[in-house]
């Protein structure tokens, strides 16, 4: 099976890319999603995305995928990685939504 999110990272990192978005169902990455201790993460280190992976904190087949895309693709040189959702691109891009993951 090829999931989608990693091979996109393999080309987003094979070609260099300035910028790889994840477009994804919710507007933010969040920590213990969907209960009552939900936190959405604006922006997040490689090494915080490692923790919290490690942490369990993404399902598998859900966001976990996607985290691991980002992360690999910044362990390759990426200069950063946005995760959101298609109706918030344009405001994650300008810095007021979406979840921005950078090397540091």
């Amino acid at each position: 099976m090829i999931d989608k999110d990693r091979a996109s990272g393999l080309l987003a990192a094979l070609i260099k890319a300035d910028l790889f978005v994840i477009s994804t169902a919710v507007p933010r990455v969040a920590l213990n999603y969907n209960t009552p201790q939900q936190r959405d993460l604006a922006q997040v280190t490689l090494l915080e995305a490692r923790q919290y992976l490690a942490e369990g904190h993404f399902a598998r087949g859900s966001m976990q995928p996607k985290m691991e895309a980002v992360i690999r693709f910044l362990e390759t040189g990426g200069p950063r990685a946005l995760i959101t959702d298609p109706e918030h691109l344009s405001d994650a891009l300008e810095g007021t939504a979406g979840t921005w993951v950078l090397p540091r």
